[in-house]
């Protein structure tokens, strides 16, 4: 990830405060379809990037996360509230879909998973931890399973929410999602990854290179 230089009064990080300036981001040409760079709306620095299912130290932060889960946010019996349920229900997530992690500074605070990740219209899910919510990381997640979907080119990403929960939908239909027709009394949403979806946080930056 290349960055120009930073204004004087500033650290590496690129801001006043010690949190990362996307403004100063050039990019590269090795940088994924979205930056995984990211500060909340607290102004608190993460990153956003895919799960390493091969890193013991993301399988003990995730799985933590979720025995951590607080069982009045779980919604349509997700996540599992046992450990071997959850156990069982990432082993499928990682082993059939494409999974994105949120990390701060205490570990892995969220986590989005789109599966199964060959299929035309593979389903979204996420998940912040309740001391999490509200910073807008579900929604920066969302974003990189966007990107990544359609860099992968999927048609589209469906998901569900329970038909109570209108924050959710709210969020949903702002990434551009449409509720659709579905046999279950939960509501089903779609986006259509034939329309154009953006590709990274960072602003496009001239860097004289041509």
């Amino acid at each position: 990830m290349a960055e120009t230089d930073s204004s004087a009064g500033t650290d590496s990080a690129g801001g006043a405060d010690g949190v990362w300036d996307a403004s100063h981001c050039a990019g590269t040409t090795y940088c994924p379809p979205r930056c995984p760079r990211f500060v909340s709306e607290t102004d608190r620095p993460l990153v956003v990037r895919p799960y390493d299912e091969t890193d013991q130290t993301d399988r003990d932060a995730l799985a933590e996360m979720y025995r951590d889960y607080d069982p009045a946010a779980r919604s349509m019996g997700l996540p599992p509230a046992d450990e071997a349920h959850i156990a069982a229900w990432l082993s499928n997530l990682v082993e059939r879909g494409r999974n994105f992690v949120a990390v701060a500074d205490e570990g892995i605070v969220g986590h989005a998973a789109y599966v199964a990740s060959d299929d035309p219209e593979p389903e979204l899910a996420v998940f912040v931890h309740q001391d999490s919510h509200d910073r807008g990381i579900g929604t920066e997640l969302c974003r990189h399973a966007l990107a990544d979907a359609a860099e992968a080119e999927r048609e589209a990403l469906v998901l569900h929410v329970a038909p109570e929960n209108q924050r959710a939908v709210h969020v949903y239909r702002e990434l551009g999602f449409e509720a659709v027709p579905a046999p279950s009394a939960d509501t089903k949403m779609r986006l259509d990854l034939g329309s154009p979806v953006p590709p990274a946080a960072r602003p496009a930056t001239d860097t004289g290179g041509g």
